[in-house]
């Protein structure tokens, strides 16, 4: 097979190590030219606990070359996805499958309205990795990962996908409602992910703090009313307890959000509790909490400069 993935961090890392070696033709598309010429040279290492290895991929900064293509991961930001989507458009036929992995909620809405294809799919995944410089990913949690369509549909091209990662290594299963899925890690990352970011504290450390350990519950509690309105099902029943299971199931993960502040990039948080915001404006909910954290996120990206000055 021959597999195109977009983006390196450490889904997209993982994904194309993992494929690569199962002796699959993998492509992994980069923007970065500096970083892609790292990634040719040096390969993608994961570390697991049994040990180190390492495997050589192809890493290309442009699509245009690029041809006969059986299956895309998109596995860029949220906020890249729409650019992301635009450079591989050409590449789309009836043949091609292509898979979101990716956080938050509304990027296989940005995919659709970008190409017309009936082979959109989503996978979610509570693998728990951390990119550790380029190339280099750490696994620190198992997980499984669940495949489905917008559609509700059980094609043969989810079939397809779901033997192409179960073979490569993957737990994945088809859901027949991956929306639910979807808002379900999302309840998760609305719990973890800016928390984290803003303390500086690994996943499980969460739990050893009182203040951050109240912060997380009360986001939860919140975007769980949001859920609630929508008369979204969570293939969970009970919030609090998942999102504290998570924490101790990947208790030395550094989430993405907190890789994104280190590295002083962008994050995904308008994708996650900003998402939790817009609808509970929309159904008059009041999540206080939620805006705290979207406004502290947002006050540490926009100070990036300051803090690197001040640090100086």
């Amino acid at each position: 097979m021959k597999i195109l993935i977009v983006g390196p961090g450490a889904i997209g890392c993982l994904l194309a190590y993992s494929l690569q070696r199962r002796k699959h033709e993998v492509i992994l598309l980069d923007k970065d030219q500096k970083r892609a010429l790292i990634l040719n040279k040096q390969g993608i290492t994961v570390e697991a606990a049994n040990g180190k290895n390492n495997v050589k991929v192809k890493v290309v900064t442009s699509a245009k070359d690029i041809n006969g293509i059986d299956f895309i991961f998109i596995c860029v930001k949220s906020y890249d996805t729409k650019n992301a989507v635009q450079s591989i458009k050409h590449l789309i036929n009836d043949n091609v499958s292509i898979v979101s992995v990716q956080n938050g909620i509304g990027n296989v809405e940005v995919i659709q309205e970008s190409i017309e294809s009936d082979n959109i799919m989503v996978a979610v995944t509570s693998i728990g990795s951390t990119l550790l410089s380029p190339g280099n990913v750490r696994l620190s949690g198992k997980g499984d990962t669940f495949l489905g369509r917008p559609d509700k549909k059980n094609s043969v091209q989810l079939k397809k996908v779901r033997e192409l990662l179960t073979e490569s290594g993957f737990n994945s299963k088809i859901s027949k409602d991956i929306k639910s899925v979807l808002w379900s890690k999302l309840i998760i990352n609305v719990g973890i992910n800016p928390i984290t970011a803003i303390t500086g504290l690994s996943n499980g450390a969460l739990l050893d703090f009182e203040g951050a350990k109240r912060l997380m519950q009360q986001a939860v509690t919140e975007a769980v009313r949001v859920v609630k309105r929508k008369r979204i099902k969570l293939i969970y029943d009970d919030p609090l307890a998942k999102v504290e299971s998570v924490c101790e199931a990947t208790s030395n993960n550094i989430s993405s959000m907190l890789q994104d502040i280190r590295a002083n990039r962008h994050t995904e948080i308008d994708f996650l509790n900003g998402v939790i915001i817009r609808y509970a404006q929309e159904l008059n909910i009041n999540v206080p909490v939620n805006r705290i954290l979207v406004d502290l996120v947002k006050t540490i990206e926009a100070s990036y400069n300051l803090r690197s000055t001040s640090d100086a």
